[in-house]
């Protein structure tokens, strides 16, 4: 074998990662010396990220350039020039992805710095979530499409698909009604902003919290550590409770069942002080009243206040066990009872 004929290769093969590896270190140079001159946004350090997907786009587009004159055989010329094709279309949608992933993450980071708003910062959160899903998907697709059509055969048989593209589109329109349904489901609770991530919602009689969004599916994480899967096309078209929207600030109820000598005022104070010792307390309200009566109860409400429902619950719950409890140990005559003895008789009766 002709020695020019294996050297040529290691020479270009060599040359190409040599200039790859000085343009990946020059580019990381450049982007941490940006990144400290502008400390404002995480831009720049996130496109640090993109450097492998660079360096790969750079060295298979050397390569393209260089494998005719590199002393290949013939016989394997085609070979390698359609691999080197199909390496620098996939690393060209890896880059495009990163560059799409650096851009997203650094917006949204940003402006959840700089917006107090925690509703807003939610709503854009599920925005940017699914609009970086889009992008992906559709640079992936172009990507494998891109691929496919480098072979001859799929070139070919091109025009047969254009062809017949009404058809199958309708066939494939009524196959996946279903999917296309969940498809724009998503787009509306994206930019209709009906739920977004964060959001306290009850779906089906459960209560939790909406942990990720995508095109075609809603995960919902329960108060015990559970997830609930759910179509996004059922929150288009199925009514649900959304406690976080206008703002996640929410009223509760406390219920008791006592006795009609109840020393309700005495239980209004201990009620304050109460809630003063509770810190997922929000100070709005914190008010008892009586609101029903039976023969042999009277129904006691108390209404409180927290910043939102995982905090309301604490609220409730300790108020109902602290003002039992206070009731137990200094007026249980407060509590129901069964009355087991004979009733007074009627004046004048016999």
């Amino acid at each position: 074998m002709d020695t020019d004929t294996v050297l040529r290769p290691i020479a270009v093969v060599g040359g190409a990662l040599v200039v790859t590896l000085l343009a990946g270190w020059l580019l990381d140079l450049l982007l941490r010396r940006t990144d400290a001159r502008h400390d404002e946004t995480s831009l720049w350090a996130r496109l640090r990220h993109c450097r492998p997907p660079f360096q790969l786009v750079l060295c298979t587009t050397l390569l393209y350039g260089a494998h005719r004159r590199a002393g290949i055989p013939r016989e394997y010329l085609f070979a390698v020039g359609r691999t080197l094709t199909l390496v620098l279309i996939g690393s060209a949608a890896w880059l495009l992805v990163r560059i799409a992933t650096a851009v997203v993450d650094s917006s949204y980071a940003r402006y959840a710095a700089q917006n107090p708003d925690d509703a807003r910062v939610r709503r854009v959160r599920t925005q940017v979530t699914l609009i970086h899903r889009v992008v992906t998907a559709v640079v992936v697709v172009v990507a494998v499409s891109a691929m496919l059509l480098t072979f001859p055969p799929m070139r070919a048989v091109g025009a047969s698909v254009l062809a017949s593209a009404g058809l199958l589109g309708i066939v494939a329109g009524i196959a996946a009604q279903s999917s296309l349904g969940n498809l724009f489901a998503g787009l509306q609770i994206a930019f209709g902003d009906t739920v977004r991530i964060g959001d306290t919602v009850v779906v089906d009689k459960e209560w939790g919290t909406v942990e990720e969004i995508t095109l075609t599916f809603l995960v919902v994480r329960t108060w015990d550590e559970r997830r609930i899967t759910m179509p996004v096309s059922y929150f288009t078209g199925k009514p649900y409770e959304n406690w976080s929207r206008g703002g996640a600030q929410m009223t509760g109820t406390v219920f008791w069942h006592l006795d009609h000598s109840a020393p309700l005022d005495l239980m209004r104070e201990r009620l304050q002080e109460i809630l003063r010792g509770i810190p997922e307390w929000d100070g709005r309200t914190g008010t008892l009243a009586v609101t029903d009566t039976t023969p042999h109860t009277i129904q006691v409400r108390a209404v409180v206040t927290a910043k939102d429902g995982t905090d309301l619950w604490t609220v409730r719950c300790l108020v109902r066990e602290r003002l039992i409890g206070w009731l137990l140990a200094h007026h249980p005559y407060a509590l129901p009872r069964i009355a087991t003895a004979p009733a007074d008789p009627r004046p004048g009766a016999s």
